[in-house]
C-alpha cells in the first residue's frame, strides 16, 4: 500500500498530520481541515482497492450510510471525495480507546458500566434502524469510548438501507465472533441481527470472554448456529439475574425470540439497572426479563416493574383481561384489513441501466421513480441501490428511490509526448485512463517513445475511458522500386525521386547498352528512406563496338556546404550525374545548402550518379502538426 505522507494536502483542503491506524481496506489519518480550521480523521481507501468496483462501492456506501445519521452516539461524516487515484472520507476525529481495548484492559466490567455502554450503543442502533439503516457489523472494534465514558459507533462499511442478503461470492460479510446465526447462514438480515451482535458485546463486557470462540471463522459460525452460550452466572457468580436474563434473551438463535427493537432492548436494560441498584432479585424469578415477555412501558418510557397481586384475585381477573385483549386485537386486525392499501413486492433493479429499471418498475405497478445521482466507478446510469429494497412489500403505486451512477467523473488527457512507453502508460493510468498501445513509424521520435495520444492531450474525457497511445516504432520504411530493364537515366530518376542514393556500376552483357541488368537491394525490399541502391547497367554485347575502350575514371569533387545549384553544376561539370534528397534542419543557415553527399569522394566511372542531401529549414517554434511519415521527395534530379 502507498502511505499518504505528512503535510500532504488532500483534495486541496485536508492537510495530513500523521497516520492514526490501518485496517483491511483503508488507512485512517489525523488531518487538519484548512477551510474550517478543525482537526478531522481522514479515512483513505488503499490504492490497491481503488480500481475494484466492489471495494469502492462498499467505501462509498459507508460514507453515505453514516452521513445520513446525525446522532450523539454515531461518528459524524463531513465529506467524501477522491485523491490521486483513490477515495477518502472526512469524519469526526474521536479521542479515546476502542471498546475492544477497554474490554481487553478492564474486563470483566462493572455491571452498571456495561449497562451504560450497552445503552449508548443501542441508542445509536435504534436511531439507525429508524432511518432504515442496518449496521451489520456491530463489534467492540467499531465503538470509540472517550475518557468520560461517552461511546460513538463508527464503520458503516457494510451497512445498507433496508433488507438485503449478506453473502457475496460465498463469503460472509461481518466478523465471525459477533455474527448472528442468520448472517452465518447467509439469510436476510434485519434489525434483530444487529441486536444479537450487541448482545454478544454485552456478554463479552460482563464475562471478559466471548460466548463462542474457535480456530476458524467457520467453526465459530457453526457454534452461533448450534450451541447455546454458557450462562453468564457460571462465569461470573455476582451477575444480577435480571441483567443476565436480558443479555441471554438477546442471544436467542431465533430472531423472533430476541428483543424486537433496540428500544425494547434498551428499556429492559434500564429496568435491569434499577434492579442492580436495588440490590438484586432477592430470590425472585427472572422470567419477567425474557425478551418475549417484556412489560408495557411506564410513564417514563421504561418497562414497568411487575406488580404482585393476591393469587386468588389474579386467577379471577386474568381470563377477562385476556378476552378483552383478544377482542381489541381482532377489531384492530379487521380495521387494518379493510383500510390497508394493496401491497406488492418490489422487483430487483440493482445493476440495471436506468431506462431498463424504469420499465421493470412500471410493469410491476410503480410509476413514481425518484432518481438520486452519485459519483461511482460504475458506468453512467447504472442503478447502484434502491429503496425499498428488492423483495420488500410496499404500497402499489408507491415511490421507488433509485441511486444511479453519474459515472466516475471527467479528467483531462495529460501530455505524454516524448516520454518512454512505460512512463507514458503510468501517467495515463494515474488519471484513471485505460490505455491501448499502438506502434507508428516516426522520423522524429525515438523508437519506444510516445508520439501522441488519441484523443489528444488536454481533451476532457470520462475517467475509465480507453485512449490510444501511439509509440514510435522507428524511422519509416519504404519499398525499393524495381528498375531492372529501364535505361540508366530513367532508373536514376525514379530512384532519386524516391529519396534513394544511387550508385552505378557497368558490366558487359548481352542486354542493350545502358539498360539496367541488376539492382541491390532488390525490388520490394523495405529499407529506411535515403538508403543507397546500387544499379548495374549493361555495356552492350561483347565486340559490338570493337575492342572495348579503356574508360578513365574521374574524381568526385566535394560539394558539401555549397548551394544546391552550385553543387549540381560542379558535379555535372566533372562528368557526373546528380540526384537530390532533402533533410529537415532547425538551423536557418543550412537552408538550401548541401549537408552531405554520396559518394563523398574517390574515383568513379564517368556518368556515375552522386546524391546530394540538401537542408530544408523548419522553424521549431512553429506549431508542430501531428508527426507522421515524411513525404517522399518528388524533386527528381537537381536543377
Amino acid at each position: 500500500m502507498t502511505e499518504v505522507s505528512a503535510d500532504t494536502v488532500v483534495d486541496g483542503r485536508y492537510k495530513i498530520v500523521g497516520r492514526i491506524g490501518s485496517g483491511g481496506m483503508a488507512d485512517v489519518y489525523s488531518a487538519e481541515d484548512t477551510h474550517l480550521g478543525r482537526q478531522i480523521a481522514l479515512k483513505v481507501l488503499h490504492r490497491r482497492f481503488a480500481q475494484d468496483a466492489e471495494f469502492v462501492e462498499r467505501f462509498r456506501r459507508e460514507a453515505k450510510s453514516a452521513a445520513s445519521l446525525s446522532h450523539p452516539n454515531v461518528v459524524g461524516i463531513f465529506d467524501r471525495g477522491d485523491h490521486e487515484g483513490t477515495y477518502y472520507i472526512a469524519m469526526e476525529c474521536l479521542a479515546g480507546r476502542t471498546l475492544k481495548d477497554v474490554i481487553t484492559q478492564d474486563a470483566p466490567l462493572g455491571q452498571e458500566r456495561a449497562i451504560d455502554l450497552g445503552l449508548q450503543v443501542l441508542q445509536a442502533a435504534g436511531f439507525a434502524h429508524r432511518h432504515g439503516v442496518i449496521h451489520r457489523d456491530f463489534k467492540p472494534h467499531n465503538v470509540i469510548v472517550d475518557e468520560g465514558g461517552h461511546a460513538k459507533v463508527t464503520d458503516f462499511g457494510i451497512a445498507r438501507a433496508g433488507a438485503s442478503e449478506m453473502t457475496e461470492t460465498g463469503s460472509i460479510m461481518g466478523t465471525a465472533q459477533y455474527l448472528s446465526p442468520e448472517q452465518a447462514q447467509g439469510h436476510a438480515v434485519t434489525a434483530a441481527s444487529d441486536l444479537y451482535s450487541i448482545g454478544v458485546m454485552l456478554y463479552e463486557m460482563l464475562a471478559g470472554r466471548l460466548p463462542f470462540d474457535g480456530d476458524s471463522a467457520v467453526s465459530i459460525a457453526l457454534k452461533h448456529l448450534n450451541e447455546p452460550p454458557a450462562p453468564l452466572s457460571t462465569l461470573r457468580p455476582d451477575i444480577d439475574p435480571a441483567l443476565e436474563s436480558v443479555v441471554m434473551a438477546a442471544l436467542a438463535k431465533d430472531p423472533a425470540a430476541r428483543w424486537q427493537s433496540a428500544e425494547d432492548f434498551a428499556g429492559a436494560l434500564e429496568a435491569a439497572r434499577a434492579h442492580v441498584l436495588a440490590g438484586g432479585s432477592n430470590g425472585q424469578s427472572t422470567g419477567a426479563w425474557a425478551a418475549v415477555a417484556a412489560l408495557p412501558p411506564d410513564d417514563n418510557g421504561y418497562p414497568a416493574e411487575p406488580v404482585e397481586e393476591e393469587p386468588g384475585r389474579k386467577r379471577r381477573r386474568w381470563p377477562w383481561v385476556v378476552l378483552a385483549l383478544l377482542l381489541v386485537a381482532m377489531l384492530a386486525v379487521l380495521a387494518y384489513a379493510l383500510t390497508r392499501p394493496k401491497m406488492v413486492d418490489v422487483p430487483k433493479v440493482e445493476g440495471q441501466q436506468l431506462e431498463q429499471a424504469r420499465k421493470i418498475l412500471e410493469r410491476s405497478g410503480f410509476e413514481k421513480v425518484k432518481v438520486e445521482r452519485s459519483r461511482s466507478l460504475a458506468e453512467r446510469d447504472r442503478v447502484l441501490d434502491q429503496d425499498p429494497g428488492p423483495g420488500r412489500e410496499t404500497e402499489e403505486n408507491g415511490t421507488i428511490t433509485l441511486e444511479v451512477s453519474n459515472g466516475p467523473g471527467d479528467t483531462r488527457v495529460p501530455s505524454v509526448e516524448n516520454l518512454s512507453q512505460e512512463r507514458a502508460v503510468k501517467e495515463l493510468n494515474r488519471v484513471q485512463l485505460k490505455v491501448n498501445v499502438d506502434p507508428e513509424p516516426s522520423n522524429t521520435v525515438k523508437q519506444g517513445f510516445a508520439i501522441r495520444t488519441a484523443p489528444t492531450e488536454g481533451t476532457e474525457v470520462e475517467r475509465g475511458t480507453r485512449v490510444r497511445l501511439l509509440v514510435s516504432s522507428g524511422a519509416a520504411k519504404v519499398q525499393v522500386p524495381g528498375v531492372i530493364g529501364l535505361l540508366r537515366e530513367s532508373a536514376e530518376s525514379r530512384l532519386g525521386a524516391g529519396g534513394f542514393a544511387v550508385t552505378v556500376r557497368s558490366e558487359q552483357s548481352e542486354q542493350p547498352k545502358d539498360e539496367v541488368i541488376s539492382q541491390t537491394p532488390s525490388a520490394g525490399s523495405s529499407v529506411e528512406r535515403g538508403a543507397a541502391v546500387t544499379i548495374t547497367v549493361s555495356k552492350g554485347p561483347a565486340g559490338s563496338e570493337g575492342p572495348p575502350a579503356m574508360e578513365e575514371q574521374i574524381s568526385v569533387p566535394s560539394v558539401t556546404g555549397l548551394s544546391a545549384a552550385d553543387a549540381a553544376a560542379q558535379l555535372r561539370g566533372a562528368g557526373l550525374s546528380v540526384s537530390r534528397s532533402e533533410r529537415k534542419t532547425d538551423d536557418e543557415s543550412e537552408d538550401g545548402k548541401v549537408l552531405a553527399q554520396r559518394p563523398a569522394g574517390g574515383k568513379v566511372d564517368p556518368g556515375t550518379s552522386v546524391t546530394i542531401v540538401v537542408g530544408k529549414f523548419e522553424d521549431p517554434t512553429a506549431e508542430d502538426p501531428a508527426p507522421g511519415p515524411e513525404p517522399p521527395d518528388r524533386g527528381g534530379t537537381a536543377p
